[in-house]
């Protein structure tokens, strides 16, 4: 049962099944019987729902009943292409995939082309009526699919915030500024106070944000200078190589990377200066690839709680077919710091 339609309301946005709930005062869930279930209801109730539909103009998306009445059993993931050694979201699949089997569904994967999301493949499936709902990721700002799903009473579930200020929809992310923050205090308990933050551009990924956030909020809670001490680098280690170099440099003791693949890059860097990861200049990553724990020093690295996320992924996109008018749910798990061989004590811990 769609929550809106293109008729506009009064205000100039479309009309919502709360709406015609509202003027026909009753719940959103009696409006949804009216159009559904109409055997459910008393006459005169049904009679004031139907009125107050017609008066309002409110015309429920054929997708989206149409989702609600005839369950596939399978929900939509659209796969952007991936940069090399970036197994994260390989692992979240894998970890949605086997939430889902458990619920009875299957994921039903198909391509998104690079350069953002796009609404191509979705506009397919729910022409097709091929899925009960989206799991979206990549999420972040401009992402026009929550929108346009909400719009069309279609449900969804992001991993990921939006980052845009205005909410839509249910989501699960993980708290990586809480991750960060973590490791900023890891590497005081080792000693260390000249503790650099490389990260990607500020702007171009709210996850690469929040995760700079963090750092800059346990520096400032424990009196640590900043400035001076974020570096800038797009996701590859050729990349991060060159731009930890400044940080070092200006005598960073330690250097807590947004990725795994920029910590790979500070090693590489360390390495050509004869310095040791964890020995000379504390490292960490983020994500706990699986490459972490094979380098030499093994890399201390923030893992996401992929397994938990999948589950609630699926538990949330499960509740909103159920239940497409309660209240949106929204979930920010915590990360944990795994700690290995590249964050040892400082040698010299200074200011």
């Amino acid at each position: 049962m769609s929550r809106s339609s293109k008729t506009p309301s009064a205000k100039g946005g479309p009309v919502t099944l709360a709406m015609v709930a509202r003027r026909a005062g009753v719940s959103p869930q009696t409006v949804s019987n009216a159009i559904n279930s109409p055997d459910m209801l008393r006459p005169e109730t049904l009679e004031r729902v139907r009125r107050a539909i017609d008066e309002m103009g409110y015309r429920p998306s054929r997708a989206a009943q149409t989702l609600r009445t005839r369950s596939s059993k399978l929900i939509g993931y659209g796969i952007q292409p991936a940069p090399a050694g970036q197994p994260v979201m390989d692992r979240f699949l894998h970890a949605l995939s086997q939430a889902a089997d458990v619920a009875g569904y299957r994921i039903l994967l198909f391509a998104c082309p690079p350069g953002g999301p796009s609404l191509d493949g979705y506009e397919e499936l729910l022409a097709q009526h091929e899925v009960d709902g989206f799991v979206l990721s990549g999420t972040d700002r401009g992402d026009p699919r929550q929108a346009w799903l909400a719009r069309r009473g279609v449900p969804f579930v992001g991993f990921g915030r939006m980052w845009s200020g205005r909410q839509i929809g249910d989501w699960v992310d993980v708290d990586g500024a809480s991750g960060t923050d973590a490791a900023v205090e890891h590497l005081i308990a080792q000693g260390h106070r000249r503790i650099a933050f490389l990260g990607w551009e500020r702007g171009t990924s709210g996850a690469g944000d929040d995760r700079a956030e963090g750092w800059q909020r346990a520096m400032r809670r424990h009196g640590l200078v900043t400035r001076g001490r974020r570096g800038q680098s797009v996701d590859d280690s050729d990349a991060a190589r060159a731009a930890v170099k400044p940080l070092l440099d200006a005598g960073a003791t330690a250097v807590i990377a947004a990725s795994d693949m920029l910590a790979l890059g500070c090693y590489q860097m360390l390495r050509e200066r004869g310095a040791l990861p964890g020995r000379d200049v504390a490292v960490v990553g983020f994500d706990d690839s699986p490459t972490a724990g094979i380098l030499s020093p093994a890399l201390t690295s923030v893992a996401q709680p992929l397994e938990e996320v999948g589950r609630e992924c699926v538990r949330l996109l499960l509740a909103r077919i159920a239940a497409p008018d309660a209240p949106p749910e929204r979930l920010l798990l915590e990360p944990a710091l795994v700690v290995r061989d590249s964050t040892a004590a400082a040698s010299t811990a200074g200011d």
